[in-house]
């Protein structure tokens, strides 16, 4: 048929002596070839063809019942025909209605039956609304009965149809409603191994969609979701609130009136007795649905407004709760109150015109501070739904009346002794001045003095925190108030806040300033205010450089921290990072080459500066003020940079008249403190986008390698190492990058096998290894070969193995996604893939000293590794992985032990092979020595309990015994864990875990 040399029509001559034979199973077997083969040509019938074999089918329809199972399966081939003659689809299935009794037949006929019908539904819906309300009641019998999940999902979706494109339903509504609704609520569990894969959340929601489909099966599904919501069965009362909220999306007023006492009455009893956070939040989520359906409503001059009605019974049934702020019911009867009001601004204003003055007056009625802080959560509640409408409107808006009081009371609870009462009090204040139009400039100035106040004064770090955030999430909407008021206010503060020394209150004015430039960074989220503060930062960094002493250090670090702050918060806005780069990177620049300078001519100011604390606190703030540079800015400052390291070309920097030279990369003790600052060519250079071309970059290339291998300084090389690699990382692919990788290894080769610069050596291989594996170059293979022949050296060994951890780690300053970096996805899998075979083979060639660097190293990679990658590759490194938790190096226990906690949940069957070796190990490990290595081993024996618990049971007595010495440890968070895991095991085994 399918090549054309025989038509449909022919075979059905051919099998004319089955077709019509007396035996119905030899009928059938007919009929059963005949419908193969049209399931797989009906794309090819004629149209004449249609019509004689739906006719022939349908009167096959009548046959035996052996024969209507093939029947059925020709007519399903038949219903995809594009060319059907009209009338024919009717036609099948009023004889489907009236001859086949279709829930006498097996699953897989019933589901034929629903397939023909949703074909024809899709191909033919004229003619089948021809049919009136016919057709929906023969679908109520035929789906009349069904249990099977997977022919329910079918039916499901054609009564939406049905509902949905509109066909007739006539007097057979509420049969349609009764033939679905005896499913609900969804009681169904699939069995295990369920090749079908029908969840019981999928039958669900089919059926919600049906129930909540039309507004015709309101007066019979509310009656029934007010009954199932007084259920023993939680998961009946979260199914009932479910579909009450969906239902409320199409009901109007006339669906709802009837039933709102009863609803009403069901969902307060819920949320006054329930014990389950879920059902709670359902019944308000179906609150809230009522009051927005009921807002939604469209009156007539003669129509009641349910919505009043509606809300005056809430408010009667809830509002005296609401003055008794000690009571179980308060904040029940808030949140019913809250979920009715956020519906819509109608009901908002309904509900807070009676509630706002109650809360006022009750707040000033009690005294206690723990009573003041409920009410006041319940008034801020209430001003946080506001925040829906946006601006206060000057109509109607009950807050506009209560302005006044309001702020009293927001006020009075900011200047309270109790630390939580002010906490609710400065998140009222951020609602409150989030509201445009609310609060008044007289307001708005107290609002500034407050949070000055509570930032700079209160005595609770919390509410020193809270209100800088505070005056962070305000500034925006107010940016000239805080620019003109704060500002100045926090940098007289800062001004006046240094104390001479051995005067008693220096602890108290150092944490004064520290809380100045926390607050200045806090404020700076709008453009304008990081032009007022950023000045005003970087001009008390200069300050304390001219007069800096060693303890001034920690005071530099404090700007720095606040100057990133402000960074990341302007990185958003092109002009505002612009305009931050130009100011503040030139500035550090110039104040460490000064610091620098002035050390290299032995003058003893601005040393603290060089701190290596110091500097990597600049690090991040010049790395933040360039990543989000377009490439044309980026372009113009790099050309100004560069040359400053490379040619001491100091013109761009600001005050600029320096002792002597400034050169970096130049040989001299004396310009030891010079070349510290290379570092800051780091942050600069390896935060520039890839598309951003640096000048001399050949050059500066070959200073960083010179100058790693070289340097004296541990700190210096290891920069200059960092730097190279950031660069190399970026460097497009071809000859010169060739050409600088192959110096490169000229230079580590001689000093990795001998003499004094080893560890630098070892330092530069790490590094440039790292950014070779984030972009998979060809050289990578080269040197992970080089770094695992030196896990075998005496000397160099141990630094390797811990080499392992940066290779995998995420760098914090260079060679990451932030700074543009080019990391390919999965490096760490194609890492591990390469190199932890070596790792194992190499781990058991080597000697008994040797052995800890191979395990230091892979579980370095494995805990680096992602989990799922892991967990396949467990069987293969678990017994290498409890071996190294016999290594006496407390570096490879903490890193084995953190690899082994997560992989108790994600791979138990395989743990569970070696229970009897892992409960040894934890329980050995938990008495070390090391305080950090006791947590871990505690963590992981509380893990083991994730792990069956037909396994564990033989191990409980002794792991209990066991955890009781640590209960006594001399440190408390080792107790904590203690606790934690012993009560975990205590419990094992125990009913309903």
């Amino acid at each position: 048929v399918k090549d054309g040399s025989w038509t449909v029509l022919q075979l059905v001559e051919a099998l004319g002596s089955s077709l019509e034979n007396t035996d119905p199973r030899t009928r059938g077997r007919g009929i059963q070839l005949l419908s193969q083969v049209l399931l797989q040509c009906y794309s090819l019938l004629q149209e004449k063809e249609v019509l004689h074999l739906i006719l022939f089918y349908e009167n096959r329809l009548q046959d035996h019942h052996l024969v209507i199972p093939s029947v059925l399966q020709g007519l399903q081939a038949l219903s995809m025909c594009e060319l059907q003659p009209p009338g024919l689809a009717v036609s099948v299935l009023k004889a489907i209605f009236q001859e086949v009794h279709v829930q006498s037949l097996m699953q897989l006929d019933r589901h034929t039956v629903y397939r023909i019908i949703t074909n024809f539904m899709g191909t033919r819906e004229e003619e089948l609304k021809g049919l009136g309300a016919d057709f929906t009641f023969g679908f109520i019998q035929v789906m009349d009965g069904e249990k099977d999940p997977r022919n329910l999902l079918v039916a499901f979706q054609i009564v939406r149809d049905i509902i949905a494109k509109n066909y007739a339903l006539g007097p057979f509504v509420e049969e349609l409603f009764e033939v679905t609704s005896c499913y609900f609520p969804i009681d169904f569990t699939p069995p295990p191994n369920d090749p079908h894969g029908i969840q019981r959340e999928d039958l669900i929601m089919s059926l919600r969609a049906v129930l909540a489909s039309t507004a015709q099966f309101a007066e019979f599904l509310l009656p029934l979701l007010i009954e199932k919501m007084d259920s023993d069965l939680q998961s009946a009362k979260l199914d009932s609130l479910q579909t009450l909220t969906a239902c409320c999306a199409i009901y109007g007023q006339k669906e709802l009136q009837e039933f709102l006492t009863s609803l009403w009455s069901s969902l307060r009893r819920e949320v006054f007795q329930t014990a389950s956070e879920k059902v709670e939040a359902e019944c308000l989520t179906a609150l809230h649905a009522l009051s927005a359906c009921l807002s939604r409503s469209v009156l007539s001059s003669d129509t009641e407004d349910l919505l009043d009605s509606f809300l005056s019974t809430i408010l009667q049934d809830c509002r005296h709760h609401l003055c008794e702020p000690d009571m179980k019911l308060v904040w029940p009867s808030a949140k019913l109150l809250q979920a009715a009001a956020g519906a819509s601004i109608r009901a908002y204003h309904c509900i807070t015109r009676s509630v706002l003055p109650l809360l006022l007056e009750q707040y000033n009625k009690h005294t206690q501070s723990s009573q003041r802080r409920t009410i006041l959560e319940m008034l801020l509640s209430f001003l946080e739904l506001q925040q829906n409408w946006g601006h206060v409107e000057e109509d109607e808006s009950t807050l506009l009346l209560l302005r006044a009081p309001i702020c009293s009371v927001v006020f009075s609870a900011l200047t309270d002794a109790s630390v939580q009462l002010q906490l609710v009090g400065v998140r009222a204040l951020t609602v409150l001045g989030s509201l445009q139009g609310f609060l008044s400039p007289s307001d708005l100035e107290l609002v500034v003095d407050h949070l000055i106040r509570l930032a700079l004064h209160e005595e609770d770090s919390q509410s020193s925190e809270a209100a800088m955030e505070a005056a962070g999430s305000l500034a925006p909407f107010y940016p000239k108030v805080f620019s003109g008021r704060m500002v100045p206010r926090l940098q007289e503060e800062l001004q006046s806040g240094r104390a001479e020394p051995g005067e008693e209150s220096s602890h108290h004015h150092c944490l004064l300033r520290q809380r100045c430039l926390r607050a200045l960074a806090a404020v700076s989220t709008h453009p304008s205010i990081v032009r007022e503060t950023v000045p005003v930062l970087l001009q008390h960094l200069r300050k304390v450089q001219k007069g800096s002493q060693g303890g001034d250090a920690q005071e530099m670090v404090s700007v720095c921290q606040s100057l990133h702050r402000v960074a990341l918060q302007c990185q958003q806005d092109v002009q505002g990072c612009w305009y931050y780069h130009q100011t503040v990177v030139p500035c550090l620049l110039a104040v460490a080459v000064q610091a620098a300078l002035q050390e290299s001519s032995h003058r003893p100011l601005g040393k603290a500066l060089l701190d290596e604390e110091v500097l990597a606190a600049m690090v991040p703030v010049i790395s933040a003020a360039t990543t989000h540079l377009s490439p044309e800015l980026a372009a113009q400052s790099v050309s100004h940079v560069v040359p400053l390291f490379l040619d001491g070309e100091v013109s761009f920097l600001p005050q600029n008249s320096f002792p002597c030279a400034f050169q970096p990369f130049e040989h001299g003790e004396c310009l030891e403190a010079q070349r510290r600052l290379v570092i800051l060519l780091m942050a600069f250079v390896c935060s520039l986008p890839r598309n951003v071309a640096i000048p001399q970059q050949e050059r500066l290339l070959r200073e960083l390698l010179a100058l790693s291998c070289s340097c004296n300084c541990s700190f210096t090389a290891t920069t200059a190492a960092k730097c190279f690699a950031g660069l190399v990382n970026k460097h497009p692919a071809g000859q010169q990058l060739d050409e600088i990788l192959q110096l490169a290894m000229n230079k580590m080769e001689p000093s990795l096998a001998e003499g004094p610069r080893r560890m630098q050596a070892l330092t530069l291989l790490l590094w440039v290894t790292k950014a070779l594996v984030l972009r998979y170059h060809p050289l990578t293979p080269c040197l992970t070969d080089k770094l695992l022949g030196l896990l075998g050296d005496t000397e160099l060994g141990p630094a390797a193995a811990d080499g392992f951890s940066l290779l995998m780690a995420e760098s914090p300053d260079v060679l990451h996604k932030n700074c543009h970096a080019d990391v390919r996805i999965m490096f760490r899998q194609r890492f591990f893939t390469d190199n932890v075979p070596k790792l194992v083979q190499g781990f058991h060639r080597a000697g008994p000293d040797i052995k800890a660097n191979y395990l230091k190293g892979l579980s370095h990679v494995l805990n680096h590794l992602p989990k799922p990658v892991l967990v396949t590759e467990l069987p293969t490194l678990l017994s290498l992985l409890l071996e190294a938790l016999s290594c006496s190096d407390r570096v490879v226990q903490l890193s084995t032990l953190s690899c082994l906690q997560p992989l108790m949940l994600e791979a138990p069957q395989i743990m569970s092979l070696h229970v009897d070796t892992l409960v040894t190990k934890f329980l050995s490990l938990a008495s070390s020595p090391t305080m950090d290595v006791r947590i871990a081993a505690l963590r992981c024996a509380h893990a083991l309990t994730s792990l069956p618990t037909v396994v564990l049971l033989p191990y409980k007595a002794r792991v209990i015994r066991a955890l009781a010495k640590p209960l006594d440890d001399k440190k408390r968070l080792v107790r904590k864990e203690a606790v934690a895991a012993r009560g975990e095991w205590f419990l094992l085994g125990s009913p309903g875990r």
